[in-house]
C-alpha cells in the first residue's frame, strides 16, 4: 500500500509533497478541523506511520490517530476524530475510544506528551486487533473485532500542526530474521559496518544531543542506497525506529572482524576527543577488506551542518578538513558534521563572568563565592555560541540551604565580551531564555509558568540540567537526560549558553561524558542488543562479560550513581548505604518474558533512612537511560510498587495496593512479573498481592530501587545457589518480617475468606483478594459489587474495614448475604437490585429481595466513616447479625438458608474495603480487627489491678488489651470514653497518649462526670455527644486546652499546662480529692485544684479528640502516694514508665549528676567566666568553639541558656558531640569543620563528619530568642537527643560513642551561654529557685509541646503563654460570624504583633520577600488569622517568589471578599479607587482574553508594604464593639495581608495628600502599590487591630 494521505481531508490541511505531508493552516487561531486518512485502506499488520513535524504551544491537546471504516471519498468530514462515528476507533492522549465514546482511559504513550520527531504508527493486525506503535515501540492491543477494512486517521489536533508519513508497512519480524541468520550464518553478508556505527552513534546524539554521523571511509564504501526523501526532522530523544540493514552484496565480514572495526572507529573518535578534535575527517582507500571493507567510487556522505562542515570524501580516500588522521591505509575514522566545529574547540565557561564567580577546572567549573553571604552576581555563560542540536549539560556540585530560589539555566544572544553581566540574569531584558524553577522567562518576563513537572529550585546536587537549541529553533532543556519539551520557539540561530548560579546553587561543572570505558560498554551493549549474533567479542576483546547462559536474568551493569553489582551480576548494593538514601536504582540485563517472574531478596538493610526497596517494569532500556536518582521520578513508560501504592510515570494509581515494602526486613523477597494479558502483578514472600496495572508493553526491564533501608539484593532465579544473608546483622535484623505475608508460616492460622473474582464492573480486586475498591470513584458511584470467595460457615464472622471515602455521592456501603453463586449472579448496578435469595443492609433498613423488611435497625451505615468496621455472621439457627466495630447490633433478620456468601456493595461514598483478621469463627476476640496490629504498651506504674475503660463509648472508638486501650479510627470526634468503675476519693485515673493525627487542631480532653456509663444505650452510635465540651445531659467538669468548663460553661482560663500542647508519650491524670476538688496531672505533675464542689459518685471521662487517636491507661485501682510520686518533665522518656528515674531533685537521695563545666582548651575568640560555666565570644563571628571539660555519662541530660544575641550577624549557633578527647583539639574556626566522630546540630539539620544525614529536626537553632535554654542527652541506647526549654525534640543520631564530649559553636548572632546547674536558674525561673536538670515548670511552658515552631519563619504560634490582646483580638473576629472554613485550622499560624508578643519573639521590623526581594513591614499592633490557603494554589512558589503587601477594608466588605477567595471590584471594597483606569493587558505571563473588550474599564486597588499606610482610617474605617467577656466597649479595624505577584502592581506616591513620612522604610513617594490585574493577589492572613 501507498503511503500516502486521501486526497480529501478537513478543511483546515494542506497537502504537500506528493500527499505524504500535512499541516494544518491557521495553527495559532484555530485548534481543529485537521482530519487526514490514509489514501488506501490498511492492509493486515502493515503499520501506517507518521512523524510530528511542527508543534504550536498555543492549545491543550495533540495529534490523534486511529482507523475508521467510513470511506474517505464520501466522508462528510467532522472538526476532530473524536466525532466520527460509525466503526471508528481512535486514540487520543492515553485514551481508546469508539465511535467517540470512551472504552481504554489508560493506553500506552500519553500522545500529548510526544514532541516534535516522535513517530506514532497505527496497525491492524491479523487477529482483527488494535495496536499503537510509538518511535518504533508496539504499546498493546488497544481495541479488538476490528473489521477488515479499515482507512487509517489521523487528527492534527491542538498542539500538532504538521506531521509527514514516512511508511506504510509490516514491523520487522525478529523471529525470522533470527532463523534466517542462523540458516544463513556462513554465507550472508554481516550488516553494514557504517550502519551499525552510525547506530551506535546516534547513541551517541542521544546523550550528548549532537548528531553524529560516522563517515569511515573504509566502511562507508559498503554503503549502498540513497536518502530517504521524505524531509527529516533532526531528533536527539529517540533511537532509530528500526536497526539499518544496508547491504553491499560483495562485502563479507566475519562478526570478528565487525567488532574489532566497530571499536577501533569508536576509540579513535574517544581519542581524538580528548587531543581536542572533535571534527574529525579520516580518509583511508585500503581495500583490505579484513579491516577496512571493500574499495569503491560511492561516496559516503559527511555530516551536513552549516556552510563551513564538511563531509568526508571517499574519491581517492582524502579528506578535506585537515584531519590529522586524514591518511590511507585502513584506519578507522569518524567525520563529525557539526556546524564546522574546529580542534580545541570544546564547550567551556567564558573568562568574563559575575563578579562573584570563581573559574576552575579548565573552566569547566564555575562556583559561587561568599554563598552565605551573596545569592546573586552568579551568572556565567559558554566561551563560544552553542551549535545546532549540541547539547549544553551541567552537574550541580553543590548547593546550600540559606537561600530560597536556586539554579537558573538558558541561553541569550549577548555576546559575553561586551556584555555588562547583571546581578541575575533575569534583570535582563533582551534576548534572553532562562528556565528558572519550573516556568520559562523571556527577557525577564514570565512566558510559562508550569513548563514542567520538575521544577529547578528541588534539584540536588548530583543532578543534572541541560538545554538544546534544535535545527528548527525549537528550545529544549533536559533534566537529568529527560527532555521536558519544546520550552520556546524561534529560538536565534546565535546563542550562549547562560547559568545563573543563584540562591542555593553554589557550584556546578559543564558535563562533556567523556566517560571511555563507560561509553564503550553502552556502545557494545547497544550493538549486542540491535543484533545478538553479531559484534560479541572475542575473549580476548571482551570488554563486557559474555554470560553462559545469554538468557539468564541479570543485573545491567549501567546502574545507578551509588550502586554497585557484584555476584556475577547477581547482586545489587549501595556500598555506603549509610551516607546516601538514593542514587540506587538496577535494572535487569533484558526484557522480562511474558508470565516470567523477576524475584529479589532483601540481603541487607540499614535503620537510618525512611522508605525502602521499590520495584517494578520500565520500557526504557538500561544502556540507553541515564538513570534518576529514584525511578518515581522518571515520568515516562514505568510502573513501581513504593511502599504499599502503585505509580504509573510517577504518579500514583494505586493508595492501598498490597503489603507495605517499608516495613520488609531483611530476607524477605519481592517480585514482580507481567502476565501475557499485560497485567501487572507484584508478590512479596511468594504471596501474589494482586493485578496492579493493566496493558503494560510486552519488552519492559525489571527494575529496583535500593531506596532509603535497603541496601543489598539478590536476584533469586536459582535457590540452590543463592548466597547466604550477610553475616553483619548490625545494619538491621535478618529475620523475616513477622508482618509479612508469608506462605510458610502463620497462613494455616489465617481465614481464607477473600474476594471473589468475579464482581462489578467497577471493582478491582487487589491485595491478593483482601481489598476491593471502585474505580473512578469520583465519576462511577455504582458497578461495584464484591462477593466472598465462598460460603459461610454457622457461627463464621466475615469483617471488613472501610479504608478509603470520598464526600461526592450521597449514601454509602451496603453489605448483607445472598444464596446466590457467584457464577449464576449477574451483577447488577445496586445489590438492592436483585429480587431472590439476598438479604442486605442499606442505611438503617433490613431489605429482603429488593424490599424493605425493616427500619431504624441499630446502627446506620451511611454514618460511617473511615476506619469503621462491619461484619456479617449468619448463626447456626439462621439469624443475621451484623457487628459495628465488634459489637453486636442484634439480630437482623431470621430463616436465611444454610449456605450463603457475604456481599459488599461499594456504593456512594465507600470507595475501598478491606477484609480485616478477625474474618474467621466466632470466639472471644470479636471485639478485634486489623486495628490490633498497633502495639500500645500498657505500663502500670504501681501495683495493683490497673483501671479499665467502660464498653460504652463514642460511636469512633475502638476498646483494645482487654479495655485498658482505646483508639478513635475515624474523624476528629465521637471519642469519648468513661472509667469503667466510679473514682474512689484520691484515686488517680491517669492514661498516656499513645498516637497523634496532626492533620486535626484541637487536643484531649479529660474531667469528672455524674453520667452514668451504664444507663446510655447499647448501640455506641448514638446517645454521645460529639465532643466532650457538648456533654450536658449531667454534671461534667472537665479541661479543654488550658480552659476549665462545667457543662460546657467556661469557669477559669489559663489553667496548668494546656492539653493542645500534648504529644505521644505524655501522661494525663484526673483525680477527685477529699476537699471535693477536681485536680489535672501532667506527667505526674498535679497543676492545682481545677474545679471545686464536685460530686462524689463521678467517673473520669476522656475524649480522644483532635490529634489525639489513642491512650493506654497507666493507672491502678490502688491510691498512689502522691508524696513519693517524682514530677518528671513533659519528655521524661528517656526511662521506662516502670522504673524510678533518677532526676537530681534535691528532695531524693539519689546519685547526683555529673557537674560539667567548660574546658580550658577553646576556639581563639571564646572568654571564659563564672567558674568556667558562662562563655563568651569576644570579637569577630566565629573562632567560638567550645566543650566541656567532662564527658556526658548517659541519661544525664545537659543543659546551656543562651545569655546575649548580637543582631549584627546572620545564623546562630550550633551544638553537638565529639567522640573523642578535646584535650589536644586544635579549634577550627566553625564545627562544621570538624570531620572526625562529631555530630552537630545546625538549623534544623543534623550533620556527621560535615556530612547531612538528617534535615527538618526540631527547631531552626538560628530563631532562637534570648534565654532559650538547649539541651543534650545520650540515652542509654545511645541515641542523641536535643531538648530546647526542657522538651525533648528526638533522636537526632544514633550510635553515639562512649564517651562524648558536648560540643558548642559560638557562631554569628549567639555571643554567650551559660551551663544550667542545679544551682543555675533556666529561662523563667527566679534566682533562688532551685530546679531539677530536665525538669520545667509551667511557667517555662511556651506555646506548643516544641517551642521551636514559634521560631521559625514565619512564626507558628504566640510566644506568650497568653496574650490578653490576641485573645481580645479573637472574640471580636468570633462576633464578625466568618465560616471557620476559610481560616486555617492550624492556630499556630495566627500570630499576635503587640508589643510584647513580637519583642518576646525577637522579630526585626522589617524583612524581604519575593523575587527580586522588596521590603515590607511587619503589622506591629495588629493580629494576624491565617487564612486558609486553596489546594490549587502554587503556595510554595507564591511565598518564596511573591512579595507582601497589606490592604486594608471596612468589616461590611470582609465576607464578600472571603467569599471570592480575592479583592473585589470598587463597589464591593472601599479601598478600590473611585476613579477607574483603562484596562492593559494581563500580566507577564498571560495575553488578553480573546473577547475581551479593547477599552474596557476596571478599578485599582491600592496595597501598601506597609499597614502604617493601609491601616489608615480611610481605608480601614473603625467599627465599635462591646466585648463580650468584659463588655466594655472598643474600636476595631479590619484589613488583609496579601501575597503580590512581580510585576503585577505599579509603585506610586501616597494618594491623601500627608506631608509628614508614614513609614521611616518607605517614603511617602513609594508607599502606595497600584494592582489592576485580577489574580494577582493571593489572600494570606487577617489583620484586626483594637483600641
Amino acid at each position: 500500500m501507498a503511503a500516502e494521505l486521501h486526497p480529501r481531508s478537513g478543511k483546515l490541511i494542506g497537502l504537500s509533497n506528493s500527499n505524504r505531508t500535512a499541516q494544518r493552516n491557521q495553527p495559532v487561531q484555530e485548534f481543529n478541523h485537521g482530519l487526514v486518512l490514509s489514501r488506501e485502506p490498511l492492509r493486515d499488520r502493515d503499520v501506517f506511520t507518521v512523524r510530528i513535524d511542527k508543534k504550536v504551544n498555543s492549545w491543550s491537546g495533540s495529534i490523534e490517530i486511529g482507523v475508521t471504516a467510513l470511506d474517505p471519498a464520501a466522508l462528510d468530514f467532522p472538526s476532530s476524530a473524536t466525532g466520527l462515528k460509525g466503526g471508528s476507533w481512535i486514540v487520543s492522549g492515553c485514551s481508546v475510544l469508539k465511535d467517540g465514546r470512551s472504552v481504554l482511559e489508560e493506553y500506552g504513550r500519553d500522545l500529548d506528551q510526544l514532541g516534535e520527531g516522535d513517530r506514532v504508527g497505527i496497525q491492524r493486525n491479523g487477529r482483527g486487533e488494535l495496536h499503537l506503535w510509538v518511535n518504533g515501540q508496539d504499546c498493546g492491543t488497544a481495541a479488538s473485532g476490528l473489521p477488515s477494512r479499515l482507512w487509517a486517521v489521523v487528527d492534527l489536533y491542538g498542539k500538532c500542526t504538521q506531521v509527514t508519513v514516512v511508511s506504510c508497512e509490516p514491523p520487522p519480524d525478529t523471529e525470522e530474521q533470527e532463523e534466517d541468520e542462523e540458516e544463513r550464518e556462513e554465507e550472508v553478508e554481516s550488516p553494514s559496518p557504517a550502519a551499525l556505527t552510525t547506530e551506535a552513534c546516534r547513541d551517541h546524539e542521544d546523550r550528548t544531543g549532537a548528531l553524529v554521523l560516522p563517515a569511515v571511509p573504509a566502511l562507508a564504501t559498503v554503503m549502498n542506497g540513497s536518502a530517504e526523501e521524505v524531509p527529516e526532522v533532526t531528533r536527539g530523544h529517540s533511537r532509530p525506529d528500526k536497526f539499518p540493514n544496508n547491504f553491499e552484496p560483495d562485502t563479507v565480514l566475519t562478526e570478528h572482524q565487525l567488532f574489532d572495526v566497530f571499536n577501533n572507529a569508536i576509540v579513535s573518535l574517544y581519542r581524538s576527543e580528548d587531543e581536542g578534535g572533535e571534527d574529525l575527517g579520516l580518509g583511508g582507500g585500503g581495500s583490505d577488506s579484513s579491516r577496512a571493507g571493500a574499495g569503491s567510487n560511492n561516496g559516503a556522505r559527511g555530516g551536513g551542518g552549516n556552510d563551513n562542515g564538511n563531509g568526508g570524501g571517499a574519491e581517492g580516500g582524502g579528506s578535506t578538513n585537515n584531519s590529522p588522521s586524514g591518511s590511507a591505509g585502513g584506519t578507522a575514522g569518524m567525520a563529525v558534521g557539526t556546524g564546522g566545529m574546529t580542534t580545541n574547540d570544546a564547550l567551556l565557561f567564558h573568562e568574563k563572568c559575575g563578579t562573584l564567580i570563581k573559574l576552575s577546572n579548565n573552566n569547566k567549573t564555575a562556583e559561587r563565592r561568599r554563598p552565605l553571604d551573596e545569592f546573586n552576581n552568579g551568572v556565567v555563560m559558554t566561551n563560544r555560541p552553542l551549535r545546532h542540536n549540541e547539547m549544553f549539560e551541567i552537574r550541580i556540585d553543590k548547593l546550600v540551604d540559606k537561600w530560597s530560589g536556586s539554579i537558573e539555566i538558558g541561553v541569550t544572544t549577548h555576546n559575553p565580551n561586551n556584555l555588562d553581566y547583571p546581578a541575575t540574569m533575569t534583570n535582563l531584558r533582551s534576548g534572553t531564555i532562562m528556565m528558572s524553577g519550573c516556568g520559562i522567562l523571556t527577557n525577564g518576563k514570565g512566558t510559562r509558568r508550569e513548563y514542567c513537572e520538575f521544577s529547578l529550585d528541588e534539584l540536588q546536587e548530583g543532578d543534572h540540567i541541560g538545554l538544546m537549541r534544535k535545527a528548527s529553533g525549537a528550545l529544549h532543556f533536559y533534566i537529568n537526560g529527560i527532555d521536558q519539551g519544546v520550552a520556546a520557539n524561534q529560538t536565534p540561530g546565535v546563542v550562549y549558553g547562560v547559568v545563573d548560579l543563584y540562591g542555593m546553587a553554589v557550584k556546578v561543572t559543564i558535563v562533556h561524558n567523556h566517560n571511555h570505558s563507560d561509553r564503550l560498554r553502552r556502545n557494545n551493549a547497544i550493538m549486542r542488543a540491535l543484533s545478538p549474533d553479531v559484534g560479541r567479542p572475542r575473549p580476548a576483546l571482551s570488554l563486557t562479560p559474555d554470560p553462559e547462559a545469554p538468557d539468564r536474568l541479570l543485573f545491567h551493569p549501567n546502574c545507578g550513581q551509588k550502586a554497585a553489582i557484584i555476584g556475577d551480576g547477581r547482586t545489587a548494593l549501595r556500598p555506603h548505604a549509610t551516607d546516601d538514601f538514593n542514587h540506587g536504582v538496577v535494572l535487569s540485563n533484558r526484557p522480562l518474558h511474558s508470565n516470567e517472574v523477576f524475584q529479589v531478596r532483601i540481603d541487607k538493610m540499614v535503620d537510618k533512612w525512611a522508605g525502602s526497596i521499590e520495584i517494578g517494569v520500565t520500557t526504557h532500556n538500561p544502556a540507553y537511560l541515564q538513570l534518576p536518582s529514584t525511578m518515581t521520578n522518571l515520568r515516562s513508560g514505568t510502573w513501581m510498587m513504593t511502599g504499599n501504592g502503585v505509580m504509573h510515570n510517577g504518579t500514583t494509581i494505586l493508595d492501598e495496593y498490597g503489603h507495605n515494602l517499608d516495613r520488609l526486613k531483611a530476607g524477605d523477597t519481592v517480585g514482580v512479573v507481567r502476565k501475557d494479558d499485560g497485567s501487572l502483578h507484584f508478590f512479596v514472600n511468594g504471596v501474589p498481592q494482586g493485578p496492579a496495572a493493566w496493558n503494560v508493553p510486552p519488552s519492559v526491564y525489571a527494575v529496583v530501587d535500593l531506596y532509603g533501608q535497603a541496601a543489598q539484593a539478590t536476584i533469586m532465579d536459582d535457590m540452590a545457589d543463592l548466597p547466604p544473608l550477610p553475616d553483619d546483622s548490625s545494619e538491621g535484623p535478618t529475620a523475616m518480617s513477622p508482618g509479612s505475608p508469608c506462605s510458610i508460616t502463620g497462613a494455616s492460622a489465617a481465614s481464607d475468606l477473600r474476594f471473589h473474582q468475579l464482581h462489578g464492573t467497577n471493582a478491582v480486586i487487589t491485595n491478593g483478594g483482601r481489598t476491593a475498591l471502585r474505580q473512578n470513584c469520583r465519576s462511577e458511584f455504582n458497578d461495584a459489587i464484591v462477593i466472598s470467595n465462598r460460603c459461610l460457615r454457622d457461627g463464621e464472622l466475615f469483617e471488613i474495614v472501610i479504608q478509603k471515602m470520598v464526600d461526592r455521592w450521597s449514601g454509602s456501603i451496603e453489605a448483607g448475604v445472598t444464596a446466590i453463586r457467584p457464577e449464576e449472579l449477574e451483577f447488577p448496578n445496586t445489590m438492592t437490585d436483585i429480587d431472590y435469595d439476598t438479604w442486605m443492609l442499606s442505611g438503617t433498613a433490613i431489605m429482603q429481595d429488593g424490599n424493605t423488611m425493616r427500619n431504624n435497625y441499630g446502627c446506620d451505615l451511611d454514618s460511617l466513616s473511615t476506619g469503621s468496621r462491619i461484619g456479617m455472621m449468619r448463626t447456626a439457627s439462621g439469624d443475621l447479625h451484623y457487628y459495628i466495630n465488634g459489637v453486636d447490633q442484634g439480630v437482623a433478620c431470621t430463616g436465611l438458608p444454610p449456605e450463603v456468601y457475604a456481599v459488599i456493595d461499594l456504593y456512594g461514598q465507600c470507595v475501598q474495603v478491606s477484609i480485616t483478621s478477625s474474618s474467621g469463627p466466632l470466639d472471644n476476640s470479636l471485639c478485634t480487627s486489623n486495628i490490633t496490629e498497633k502495639s500500645f504498651p500498657i505500663h502500670s506504674p504501681v501495683a495493683g489491678v490497673a483501671h479499665r475503660l467502660h464498653n460504652k463509648h463514642g460511636k469512633n472508638v475502638v476498646l483494645l488489651g482487654d479495655g485498658c486501650q482505646a483508639v478513635r479510627v475515624g474523624g476528629y470526634a465521637h471519642g469519648i470514653v468513661f472509667s469503667a468503675k466510679e473514682l474512689k476519693t484520691d484515686e488517680l485515673f491517669e492514661v498516656k497518649i499513645n498516637e497523634v493525627d496532626e492533620q486535626w487542631s484541637g487536643s484531649l480532653r479529660i474531667g469528672l462526670t455524674t453520667l452514668q456509663p451504664p444507663d446510655l444505650p447499647s448501640c455506641p452510635l448514638s446517645g454521645l455527644s460529639p465532643s466532650l465540651t457538648q456533654l450536658r445531659s449531667k454534671v461534667t467538669w472537665l479541661l479543654a486546652g488550658s480552659e476549665v468548663r462545667r457543662n460546657g460553661v467556661l469557669q477559669r482560663q489559663n489553667y496548668g499546662c494546656s492539653l493542645d500542647r500534648l504529644t505521644v508519650g505524655n501522661r494525663v491524670g484526673v483525680k477527685r480529692c477529699s476537699d471535693d476538688t477536681m485536680h489535672i496531672f501532667i506527667d505526674g505533675e498535679d497543676m492545682g485544684p481545677a474545679a471545686t464542689a464536685v460530686a462524689k459518685n463521678v467517673y473520669a471521662v476522656l475524649d480522644l479528640y483532635g490529634k489525639v487517636t489513642a491512650v493506654s491507661i497507666v493507672s491502678s485501682t490502688l491510691v498512689e502516694d502522691t508524696e513519693s510520686v517524682k514530677a518528671p518533665s513533659l519528655s521524661s522518656d528517656s526511662c521506662s514508665e516502670g522504673e524510678d528515674d533518677s532526676t537530681p531533685c534535691e528532695n531524693e537521695p539519689t546519685l547526683v549528676p555529673m557537674a560539667m563545666a567548660f574546658l580550658e582548651n577553646h576556639g581563639k575568640n571564646i572568654q571564659l567566666s563564672n567558674q568556667n560555666l558562662t562563655a563568651a565570644r569576644v570579637s569577630s563571628y566565629n573562632q567560638g568553639l567550645l566543650v566541656t571539660a567532662q564527658p556526658l555519662p548517659r541519661q544525664q541530660l545537659f543543659q546551656f541558656q543562651i545569655d546575649r544575641l548580637n543582631s549584627s550577624w546572620t545564623s546562630s549557633l550550633s551544638l553537638g558531640v565529639i567522640g573523642h578527647s578535646p584535650d589536644r583539639l586544635n579549634f577550627p574556626s566553625t564545627a562544621c569543620c570538624l570531620k572526625r566522630s562529631v555530630w552537630l546540630l545546625q538549623r534544623d539539620s543534623v550533620f556527621h563528619n560535615s556530612l547531612k544525614i538528617c534535615e527538618n529536626y526540631g527547631p531552626n537553632l538560628d530563631t532562637c530568642p534570648e534565654g532559650t535554654v538547649l539541651g543534650l542527652l545520650v540515652d542509654a541506647n545511645g541515641c542523641l537527643h536535643l531538648y530546647v526549654n526542657g522538651m525533648d525534640q528526638g533522636v537526632a543520631a544514633q550510635d553515639i560513642p562512649s564517651p562524648c564530649y558536648p560540643l558548642i559553636d559560638l557562631y554569628g548572632q549567639c555571643e554567650q551561654v551559660t551551663i544550667v546547674t542545679n544551682h543555675v536558674p533556666a529561662v523563667g525561673a527566679e534566682s533562688g529557685d532551685v530546679r531539677c536538670q530536665g525538669d520545667m515548670e509551667k511557667a517555662d511552658m511556651v506555646d506548643g509541646i516544641k517551642e521551636s515552631v514559634c521560631w521559625t519563619p514565619p512564626p507558628a504560634v504566640n510566644p506568650n503563654k497568653t496574650c490578653e490582646y490576641q485573645a481580645l483580638c479573637s472574640r471580636f473576629k468570633d462576633l464578625l460570624t466568618l465560616p471557620d472554613g476559610y481560616f486555617n485550622e492550624d492556630a499556630k499560624y495566627n500570630l499576635c504583633y503587640c508589643e510584647s508578643c513580637h519583642k518576646l519573639r525577637g522579630d526585626e521590623a522589617y524583612y524581604k520577600r519575593g523575587e527580586p526581594p522588596r521590603d515590607y513591614a511587619l503589622p506591629f499592633g495588629w493580629c494576624r488569622f491565617a487564612l486558609r490557603i486553596k489546594p490549587h494554589c502554587e503556595v510554595s512558589n507564591t511565598f518564596k517568589k511573591w512579595h507582601i503587601a497589606y490592604h486594608g477594608t471596612s468589616v461590611g466588605s470582609l465576607r464578600r471578599t472571603l467569599d471570592h477567595n480575592q479583592l473585589l471590584p470598587a463597589e464591593s471594597s472601599s479601598v478600590f479607587s473611585a476613579s477607574p483606569v483603562k484596562a492593559e493587558g494581563h500580566g507577564s505571563y498571560g495575553e488578553p482574553e480573546e473577547n475581551s473588550a479593547p477599552e474596557r474599564e476596571i478599578p485599582c486597588v491600592r496595597l501598601s508594604p506597609t499597614m502604617r499606610y493601609s491601616g489608615l482610617e480611610v481605608f480601614a474605617p473603625k467599627v465599635q464593639f462591646r466585648d463580650p467577656r468584659s463588655l466594655r466597649c472598643h474600636h476595631a479595624q479590619v484589613g488583609f495581608q496579601v501575597c503580590v505577584r512581580p510585576g503585577s502592581y505599579k509603585v506610586g506616591p501616597q494618594s491623601l495628600g500627608i506631608s509628614d513620612p508614614l513609614d521611616q522604610r518607605f517614603s511617602n513617594t513609594e508607599i502606595e502599590w497600584i494592582t489592576k490585574e485580577k489574580g494577582g493577589t493571593l489572600l494570606y492572613g487577617l489583620l484586626i487591630r483594637v483600641e
